[in-house]
Order: structure tokens, then sequence, then C-alpha cells
């Protein structure tokens, strides 16, 4: 007895080369997927959650004075501190006037201590020539740099009063949406190459027209 099976036009196996090249662009997506998401949450937890949770300060650098290290659009946060921790080379943030929402951010050149116990500082900023005009009291201090993001800062000048009440809750659920979505991604990508694969193994059964048995 003499069979032959056809095989199926409809189905076409794939080559070596075409499930690599499927295979590394899917890894490619993947990751660059994962790191995208990565960033947007440290960029989050950076900006809203720490200050938030460790009860530090969010500021936007906007002039030049602390150039090269802090140029504007920085984000610096600025955690509290009491007068006696503050030391020399210190960056510390401190109010312009009580009552008022100016503050600025410079180093920390001199400290100096009265009889009483009270604390002053003499700042300048690292791009200044000359110190701040006025001794910096205790009672200025808002507080010190705890560490700085580049150019992250003018997000956090844009999130910050009103915009950052809707704001917040629409970033976590993009973010979550952006999860759920690589997932069912994953999950659905991994499910086709299996079908294409059980299909390309799988004979088609027919037989050609015209072939004794």
């Amino acid at each position: 007895m003499n069979t032959e099976t056809a095989i199926d036009p409809g189905t076409t196996a794939a080559t070596p080369d075409a499930k690599a090249e499927a295979s590394l662009w899917s890894y490619l997506r993947v990751s660059i997927s994962v790191v995208v998401l990565l960033m947007l949450v440290a960029l989050g937890v950076a900006v809203i959650v720490v200050p938030a949770v460790t009860g530090s300060t969010p500021l936007t650098v906007l002039t030049s004075s602390m150039e090269p290290g802090l140029p504007p659009g920085t984000l610096l946060v600025v955690s509290p501190v009491e007068p006696e921790d503050v030391r020399i080379g210190d960056v510390i943030t401190y109010q312009l006037e009580s009552g008022k929402a100016t503050v600025v951010t410079h180093r920390v050149i001199q400290v100096n201590k009265t009889a009483g116990g009270e604390y002053s500082f003499i700042l300048q900023g690292d791009n200044n020539s000359q110190p701040d005009p006025d001794p910096i009291r205790e009672v200025q201090v808002q507080g010190r740099l705890w560490y700085s993001v580049p150019y992250i800062g003018w997000v956090n000048t844009w999130v910050n009063g009103e915009a950052r009440g809707f704001l917040i809750p629409v970033i976590a659920g993009g973010l979550f949406a952006y999860a759920a979505w690589m997932v069912f991604s994953g999950v659905r990508d991994k499910a086709k190459k299996r079908g294409r694969e059980e299909a390309g193994a799988k004979p088609s059964g027919r037989r050609r027209a015209g072939t004794p048995v």
C-alpha cells in the first residue's frame, strides 16, 4: 500500500532563524518595557513617596548659584536637621523671611555659636564669588540636602500645588495598568508561540487526489 501525506498549504513551519529573531525581539521589547516601568516607579518614589514618608521637602533649583553640582532644574530633597548637626560643607536650605515661601539653598562655609548657645551660619553658593550678605540664624534653617536628582526638579514643580491632588492617582493608576499590560502581553505571546509550534509539528492528514491506497 502506497500512501502520501500532503502538507496543508495554510500551515507554514517557522525556520530556526525566524524563531530566533522573533524570540530576540520579544526579549528586547519586554526588557525595554521593564526598564521604562522601573524608571517611572523610581521617579515617583523620588519625587513623591520618599519626601512624604520621611517628612522631607522636595525643592527645585531655579538659579545657577550652585552650579555645576546643582544646576537649574535639579530636584533637591531636603530633610529636617538640628542646628548642632550642621557642619561646614553641608548644603542647607534657609528661609529668607519668616512667613514667606522663598527659600535659598547654599553651602555652609562657617558655623558660629553664641555664648547663649544659639547657632548662626555663613553660606555661599558654589558658583558665587561672595558669601550671602547676612548670617543665617538657626530658626531660618529649613533642612539639609539629603539627595538630588538632575532635571527632575521641573517635574516636581509641575506636580506641586493643585496638580498633585489629581496627578498622583493618575500616575499610580497608569503604572499599575502598564504592569498589568506587560504581564498579559507576555502570557499572550507565549500562548501564540506555543500554538504556532504545535500547528507546525502536526501533519495535515489530507491525501493527495488520485493517490492509490
